[in-house]
């Protein structure tokens, strides 16, 4: 194999690695089953380092068009031709992200939820949670009957404000504006800042709920790899030198679906291309809570400038209680008022009330606590059932609900999706996760459902699972 690599290029090695060998596929291996140079050779032979090529197979992995084997090496995918044939944009419809949003919401009662993004039910804990409805029910009346302000209640604002402080964001309540959930954030968002046409980043693989919003509103959308650390800059500099986007998604800590958390050295020069390109950054942060120890956040290091940073308390304290927040400067803030008042009227008052009354007394930060402890666990032992049952693991995550992972021989996640649901387990395919929905390996396991003895069961059988 003959790869052309221009060292003085401005396109990093790893890429045109990655495209001369995907071009070489296309051309003489799309069969499948053909063996790769191995990775000495590459580097050998061209004068190239041999991390480039190993990161340029591990992208390949990731797409499905080559196969890792331990011990034997690299080899072209079964179904290489299947997924080369398809258009590179081409886009997952807003049909198909919905239909698949709707089959996790409408899985039998006694199904179990291993690839959704909540928390079960017998995890949530109701007393302190009802007390604080109570509470509310008893001295706070105007919070069942009227309208929030449009800002969301003062006191929960500036409990907010002592709470990020924590992860050294100075923002003053006039900088904050309550939401009715972290979609609710992005959603008003994306309706103020962007227009049809515009171009976003976002992370590959990343939150498909946003690339379906960002879709409806037919907004260009440029996919940037996430990497063990966080978003690969070496890729998304290239790109900036092709796109110009206004915005640039990104999820700081437990990052879904891979797990992953923003590294300072990357955060860093995600600010730096921020300035150098001009554009703003969205700081997704709905897992916070889940952190024991707090790291990096690109809104800490900015000061809130470019970075629009947001969180929610759907996560931890329940679905239905959509509260969330956005923190940002305060003319961008304003803004965002008029948008949500257009739209929404106002959040949830009784939401927020209920939400201040728990950070008031207390109760939500041993929730908090008792729910990262949990969680500790079960990433520790989801972990080592998926090594054991013979799965590749993406990152191995620090904690936080998801883990990113592929079985060796299974070259489309739609085979395990398929299979799993005959096995009373359901899970969302890989390409929803992927800007373009390209074929992918790659499945979300949320891991506080894996103690369930169906998801040891389905991970050690996968491909047995067929009726």
């Amino acid at each position: 194999m003959k790869l052309e690599v221009d060292k003085h290029s401005d396109k990093p090695v790893v890429h045109q690695v990655e495209e001369g060998i995907r071009e070489w596929i296309e051309r003489h291996g799309a069969g499948g089953g053909s063996r790769l140079p191995s990775i000495q050779h590459l580097s050998s032979s061209h004068g190239i380092s041999r991390n480039a090529v190993i990161e340029a197979y591990e992208r390949l992995v990731a797409h499905g068009l080559v196969r890792s084997k331990p011990g034997s090496g690299f080899y072209v995918a079964e179904n290489a031709a299947s997924i080369l044939s398809k258009a590179p944009l081409a886009q997952t419809s807003l049909e198909d992200m919905t239909d698949e949003m709707w089959n996790l919401f409408k899985a039998d009662e006694d199904s179990l939820k291993l690839g959704c993004g909540w928390l079960p039910h017998h995890w949530r804990e109701e007393e302190d949670l009802t007390y604080a409805i109570r509470h509310v029910a008893r001295q706070h009346r105007s919070g069942i009957f009227d309208y929030s302000t449009p800002m969301g209640i003062p006191e929960l604002r500036s409990l907010i404000q002592e709470r990020i402080r924590l992860l050294g964001i100075e923002a003053d309540p006039n900088q904050i504006l309550m939401t009715g959930g972290g979609s609710h954030a992005l959603d008003l968002i994306v309706r103020l800042m962007l227009k049809p046409g515009d171009v976003v980043f976002v992370e590959s693989p990343g939150y498909y709920n946003l690339f379906g919003l960002l879709r409806l509103q037919q907004i260009k959308i440029v996919g940037v790899p996430r990497l063990t650390g966080g978003p690969d800059t070496e890729q998304m500099e290239y790109l900036l030198s092709k796109h110009k986007p206004k915005l640039f998604f990104t999820n700081s800590v437990f990052q879904n679906p891979t797990g992953t958390t923003l590294a300072p050295t990357v955060a860093h020069q995600v600010l730096q291309l921020a300035e150098k390109y001009d554009f703003q950054i969205v700081e997704d942060d709905v897992y916070a809570d889940f952190q024991h120890d707090p790291t990096i956040r690109l809104a800490a290091l900015d000061g809130l400038h470019r970075v629009i940073y947001l969180g929610s308390f759907s996560k931890s304290l329940s679905c239905s209680l959509r509260v969330g927040f956005i923190a940002a400067q305060p003319s961008l803030i304003k803004h965002l008022v008029d948008v949500k008042m257009l739209t929404n009227i106002s959040a949830s008052r009784f939401a927020e009330q209920v939400a201040t009354t728990m950070l008031h007394n207390g109760s939500y930060r041993k929730l908090a606590e008792r729910l990262r402890v949990k969680l500790s666990g079960q990433m520790a032992s989801a972990l080592n059932l998926i090594r054991s049952a013979g799965w590749e693991i993406f990152a191995e995550p620090a904690g936080g609900m998801f883990i990113w992972t592929r079985h060796p021989q299974v070259e489309s996640s739609t085979q395990l999706v398929q299979n799993a649901q005959h096995a009373g387990i359901s899970l969302s395919p890989g390409h929803m996760f992927l800007p373009h929905g390209t074929s992918s390996p790659w499945v979300r396991i949320n891991v506080a459902y894996t103690r369930d003895a169906r998801a040891a069961t389905f991970l050690n059988n996968p491909l047995e699972m067929v009726a």
